[in-house]
């Protein structure tokens, strides 16, 4: 397996430089009563093994320090992600039949601040000390701090980033027939370009059927894509400036993007089918994704389709990076956020989540969950293998690998996500939605003319011309200019 290799790290700077040469730190003496303890509450987005550590952990927390500091906590999973923020919003809203807002929610920072932006959260730094802060991977922190007040709002709790997952045991005998080596998937044009001999090579197992070749590669987030692909060329797609939000929307860097997604799923190199890549990995329409760490113990161990079924191994590798460009990996995963509301609950609410990201417990929740701890002393292989091996926990082997391959290198890492504004989120769904529903479409369009008699490479090169990329070019940055509100 190859290591993942990083810039030098950034959010150490901002801190020292902004955040923490700010920050407005303290611990408020708030006192509670055990024999009457505050009750607090709090939503999340976790399912299956995930929410069940989650629920031992609430468990554990609320027979010990809980029971001694006076705090009960309970935990509601809301769904999805997206669920999640509906219910949030509601909340906010006052709809008929909403809930009240919990006391802790899970969050993405777009999410949290808007929220921080109708005055409903507390300041976390009330509650932490500068040295607190400082345990946690600088970059993580940095995500949490708003505008320019040096006030916390959004607490790591548990982070991912992508790594890119291939089906070993199908990879092999294509590698073997064509010589293709795993180094070639390490730049995002490595990959189009493995994935068109891969098309080339299946194709040819069929000599009498013309232009059936096979898909090679998918990936899950289309924003991601463009954010850290933005970033890896030396442009931040949403750069903001002292509040102030920026569009980079450079055309020769976006050609590049569209070139290394659009044209090679046009052309049928790439492909998507299911919710999630992992999915069409199952189904042997593709064999290489890149996704979410917390995605690996859903790859599957087998091919199950109509005509085969059969078993599978596995590759981890680092997730591909722009030619020429820099390293940047994307930093993901919901923080959690304290709503406003009085001393006794903020506080009882800050004492869990320290508890919670304490090195022992946070790498408990990442065993199950594939998500890595926020704290710098938990964040190494070591720290995990001691935590595997003093807890018994039998951890899955591809969320091992897939861990093991990131914490490895976590010394020379510096992730990468656009800060919050507003309008993140609006924006965000253009990258998402934008180029996928417009592939998409075209690829339909394009079934739909050669059912009718038309020539495949002929319908092929009208919709990867430069008419057809201007086209698109100018309906992708209105939609996010209109996104932006601008």
């Amino acid at each position: 397996m190859k290591k993942i290799y990083f810039a030098g790290v950034m959010a150490a700077a901002f801190l020292s430089l902004t955040g923490c040469s700010a920050q407005k730190t303290g611990i408020k003496d708030v006192k509670l009563n055990p024999d009457n303890p505050v009750s607090i509450t709090i939503w999340h987005y976790y399912n299956g093994m995930q929410q069940a550590v989650f629920d031992d952990l609430l468990d554990e927390f609320n027979a010990t320090v809980g029971k001694e500091k006076g705090i009960y906590v309970e935990g509601y999973s809301q769904g999805s992600v997206s669920d999640l923020e509906k219910a949030v919003q509601s909340a906010i809203n006052g709809e008929i039949g909403a809930e009240k807002l919990p006391d802790i929610f899970s969050s993405y920072a777009d999410t949290a601040y808007s929220v921080q932006q109708s005055g409903k959260l507390a300041a976390l730094t009330d509650y932490f000390t500068a040295e607190e802060l400082n345990e946690y991977v600088d970059s993580y922190i940095e995500e949490g701090y708003f505008n320019d007040d040096g006030i916390l709002y959004l607490l790591p709790v548990a982070k991912s980033t992508e790594i890119m997952m291939i089906n070993k045991t199908d990879w092999e005998p294509f590698a073997d027939a064509t010589g293709t080596s795993l180094d070639e998937l390490d730049t995002t044009e490595g990959v189009v370009s493995v994935a068109e001999k891969y098309y080339e090579w299946t194709d040819s197992l069929t000599p009498d059927i013309e232009d059936d070749g096979a898909a090679f590669y998918g990936r899950d987030s289309m924003s991601n894509y463009f954010v850290i692909g933005m970033k890896q060329m030396g442009k931040e797609i949403f750069e903001v400036n002292n509040g102030e939000l920026i569009l980079n929307t450079d055309k020769e860097l976006i050609r590049r993007l569209w070139d290394c997604y659009y044209v090679p799923y046009i052309k049928g190199y790439f492909t998507s089918y299911g919710r999630f890549r992992s999915d069409d990995v199952r189904t042997g329409d593709i064999l290489a994704y890149t996704g979410s760490v917390s995605s690996a113990s859903y790859f599957p161990d087998r091919v199950e389709n109509e005509s085969e079924s059969y078993d599978i191994d596995y590759i981890v590798m680092s997730a591909p990076v722009m030619e020429g460009g820099e390293p940047y990996m994307v930093q993901q995963g919901a923080g959690m956020a304290v709503t406003k509301s009085d001393e006794q609950h903020e506080y009882a609410a800050c004492v869990f989540l320290k508890w919670f990201t304490q090195k022992e417990n946070n790498l408990k929740f990442a065993c199950e969950s594939a998500y890595m701890p926020v704290l710098k002393e938990a964040d190494s292989v070591e720290a995990l293998n001691q935590v595997i091996a003093d807890n018994n926990i039998e951890i899955n082997d591809k969320v091992y690998a897939c861990l093991e391959e990131v914490l490895s290198e976590v010394d020379n890492v510096s992730f990468y996500t656009s800060k919050s504004c507003e309008n993140g989120y609006s924006m965000r769904k253009v990258l998402d939605y934008n180029l996928s529903d417009r592939v998409a479409a075209d690829c339909a369009a394009i079934d739909e003319a050669v059912a009718a008699g038309a020539d495949r490479k002929t319908e092929i090169e009208k919709y990867i011309s430069d008419e057809s990329f201007e086209d698109w070019y100018n309906a992708f940055c209105k939609a996010l200019n209109d996104a932006a509100g601008k």
